[in-house]
């Protein structure tokens, strides 16, 4: 199908969002195809879903990132962003909220509130974005669609108002009520037809109606005046307050329906139409200027260009597709545009309309669309398009940070070629994913939990060939002295011609905090200046690659006291050598320690879990300093051994059912406990004096 241009009060753009498994794919699917812009209907359990059409999600039966449907319904042309319910795939949320005007939350009638959906409603509120919400899955064994719509109120509040009741529940459910116009509609196995009011519901509508009416009224002063002193508001008068409040937020509207049967889905397409906003509806976009001023720019498709990049994906056929927003302007395909955010001009190719995964070609995007083109040459997701003449820039879309740390290497050498620019593609489409290389030399991949990891790794090798084994990382363990010592260090080698000969005399000692100091008291010339920079280098290169278990040796001084020399045989590798071995020596004479990294934890959780959280920080060796409330969270500040935090996104998540966060930032290195220190040096034996850190050239320089 075609679609043909509309004006602005015509266009909607509404996100899809709510916990896994809620039913949003599937909802999406059936809207598409009933207005004709799919050719058959997808189902996400046998993995032709269209809005489903990465092979990770076919297999797993689930969205693990974001995908547009294009259509029309009433001359109204729709953008459904579907986007993923599952915690780790947060960024594609984001993502959804900064490409729509409206959200649509969906919520399984019989699986109570579930995190995701917690997190939707919550990102929803700070972008101060006009939502509905749909009960779906009504005709599910066990779904209560009355019960799902308690606790919507119970965990969101009274805003939360009831626009339509079920008739019936589970095997039961065939129908809602229309509480605004008070008419009610019955799904005979084709289509919804109206029936007369059912009496045993009289006194539910009544009181739900007042739910309704108590909400809405707070949006115009003279119907809340009429409802307060008790008098009649007419449906005409309520349509108006719903209109006007769902657009500001003064209220968010439930719906009811199963998605997979096709019940109420043409009352939610109407109150789609009829309450969500359209960009003409819809405050001015912020952006700032050429000399740093925020202006507004309105929504206007003759205003001057403003664009928002709200997603990439790397595909090796197509190349990047780059996902776009028209806040203001019209955007033409085959036209030069300005990257803002890079400062980098670009060439616009040909524009798409988005149906999944099939696209169709569009000569231009104006304000309020969204589209998508492929191939762009510097832009990436959160980036600003505009124009050179007037550099208008957005401000940067916030994603929450990664916490889940898994080291990676290549499985192959074919695949250590291919690895490094695989992640560089990788990454531009997952902007929660970050590559570091840590102190120990490894490769680190930090994720949003072991699901994205997963993905990640599949996606890899499906779309790069690149096969990656991942690993937990090793604790980037430190080495150092606590008592002083003297020690003698000689290396003396005879071969034929000149020989090498160093002796030398070093004094250690603890050096809290400062690293590696190196001094020279040599009296009398016993070892002569020129070769003081290799008793150094050699002192530096022992350290750090570690004597009692391979890892960087720091915070202690050695001082060059005394040696001797050949007139002929000594050099500077002699002496360096000389120095190395005193050194190794030496250090186990005087105390040494094995240090671990302390991290400075911040941990968000309900209230419900913090005994349990607490119990677990125990278990872990960790401190916990301090406790502080935030809104209805709880904030734990704790100091915890690396160590024992690489899974910790994981484990956090399990005991806070997913509504728990925390950041980790190194604070200190204190002494490993006995036990452990012990495991780790024998571990470093086993695996071959040397071998063990694989840390040399780390450290200490």
């Amino acid at each position: 199908m075609t679609m043909k241009s509309v004006d602005l009060p015509h266009l909607r753009s509404v996100v899809l969002a709510g916990h896994a498994g809620g039913g949003k794919t599937t909802l999406a699917e059936q809207l598409l195809f009933n207005a004709g812009a799919i050719p058959r209907l997808g189902r996400v359990d046998d993995g032709s879903a269209h809005l489903d059409f990465e092979p990770e999600e076919q297999k797993r039966r689930e969205s693990l990132s974001l995908a547009v449907g294009t259509f029309e319904h009433d001359g109204t042309r729709i953008s459904l962003v579907d986007t993923p319910g599952y915690p780790d795939f947060v960024a594609d949320m984001v993502e959804g909220f900064a490409a729509a005007d409206g959200a649509l939350f969906v919520m399984d009638a019989s699986a109570g509130i579930g995190a995701g959906l917690e997190q939707a409603v919550a990102l929803g509120r700070r972008s101060g974005t006009a939502a509905c919400f749909f009960i779906n899955k009504s005709d599910r064994e066990n779904a209560d669609p009355t019960a799902a719509l308690d606790a919507l109120r119970a965990t969101f509040g009274d805003k939360i108002a009831p626009l339509q009741i079920a008739i019936g529940a589970a095997e039961s459910f065939d129908g809602h009520i229309d509480l605004v116009h008070r008419k009610a509609y019955k799904w005979n196995g084709t289509d919804e037809v109206e029936i007369p009011m059912p009496e045993e519901l009289a006194d539910e509508v009544a009181m739900r109606r007042d739910q309704l009416l108590a909400a809405a009224a707070e949006a115009d002063d003279d119907v809340l005046v009429k409802y307060l002193d008790g008098e009649d508001v007419s449906d005409p008068e309520l349509e108006a307050c719903l209109r006007k409040g769902v657009k500001e937020s003064i209220l968010a509207p439930v719906l009811v329906g199963s998605a997979a049967k096709g019940i109420g889905l043409r009352a939610l397409l109407d109150a789609i139409v009829r309450y969500l906003p359209s960009p003409a509806d819809e405050a001015p976009a912020t952006a700032i200027d050429k000399g740093g001023a925020e202006v507004e720019i309105p929504a206007d498709e003759n205003g001057p260009l403003l664009v928002r990049v709200f997603k990439t994906t790397a595909d090796p056929f197509v190349g990047r597709l780059t996902y776009l927003r028209v806040l203001s302007g019209t955007l033409r395909s085959q036209a030069h545009v300005w990257n803002t955010t890079r400062d980098q001009d670009e060439r616009i190719g040909q524009l798409l309309l988005l149906h999944g995964k099939d696209q169709e070609p569009i000569g231009e995007l104006k304000a309020g669309e969204i589209g998508a083109v492929a191939k762009l040459a510097v832009t990436e997701t959160g980036d600003t398009l505009a124009t050179k003449e007037r550099p208008l820039q957005l401000p940067a879309l916030e994603f929450p940070a990664p916490s889940l740390l898994v080291a990676i290497e290549p499985v192959s050498k074919q695949d250590l070629d291919k690895m490094g620019p695989a992640l560089a593609r990788m990454l531009e489409e997952e902007p929660t994913a970050r590559l570091e290389r840590s102190d120990t030399g490894e490769q680190v991949l930090r994720t949003m939990g072991e699901a994205h990891t997963a993905v990640i790794i599949e996606r890899l090798k499906r779309k790069f060939g690149a096969a990656i084994a991942t690993h937990t990382p090793k604790v980037p363990y430190r080495e150092t002295i606590r008592g002083t010592t003297k020690v003698h260090g000689r290396y003396k080698k005879q071969t034929g011609g000149h020989g090498m000969f160093g002796d030398v005399w070093l004094e250690l000692e603890p050096n809290p905090g400062a690293g590696i100091e190196f001094a020279e008291k040599v009296v009398g010339g016993s070892v002569p200046k020129g070769f003081f920079a290799g008793v150094e280098k050699g002192v530096r290169e022992a350290a750090a690659e570690g004597v009692l278990a391979g890892y960087p040796l720091s915070d202690f001084k050695a001082t060059l006291y005394d040696g001797s020399f050949h007139p002929v045989d000594s050099n500077e590798l002699s002496f360096k050598i000389a120095a190395s071995m005193a050194l190794k020596d030496g250090v186990q004479q005087a105390h040494p320690a094995l240090l671990e990294p302390i991290m400075a934890v911040e941990i968000r959780v309900p209230e419900q879990y913090m005994g349990e959280v607490n119990r677990d920080l125990n278990g872990k060796r960790g401190r916990v300093l301090g406790m502080d409330t935030d809104g209805s969270d709880q904030i734990i500040t704790a100091h915890v051994p690396q160590a024992e935090l690489f899974s910790y996104a994981t484990e956090l998540r399990s005991l806070a059912h997913g509504r728990g966060s925390f950041t980790a930032v190194l604070d200190h290195y204190e002494d490993v406990p006995g036990h452990v220190a012990e495991k780790v040096i024998e571990e470093h034996r086993k695996s071959g004096d040397g071998a063990g850190g694989g840390h040399g050239g780390h450290g200490g320089r």
